[in-house]
């Protein structure tokens, strides 16, 4: 009866050091694991995240080439 006590709970020290990692170690798996999820969530329905990088930079050059040049597109007109 006791080796099944022994072996389900284990009352062995060293048996339990192997169980539980340190808590360093423990916080950088934690922290892996949060920026895992966290690229996953961004990159969520997207096909091809490297296309949608440049589109974006290409976005961003377009815009600050327009604030430089003071370009401003024409106002809408309304008629009836």
């Amino acid at each position: 009866m006791g080796a099944v006590y022994s072996c389900c709970f284990g009352s062995n020290e060293q048996e339990s050091e192997h169980l539980t990692p340190d808590p360093e170690t423990r916080r950088r798996q934690l922290a892996e694991a949060a920026e895992r999820r966290a690229q996953e969530t961004e990159h969520r329905g997207i096909k091809d995240p490297e296309r949608v990088r440049r589109m974006q930079q290409k976005s961003e050059e377009l815009e600050r080439r327009e604030r430089e040049t003071g370009y401003q597109q024409p106002a809408l007109k309304w008629q009836v």
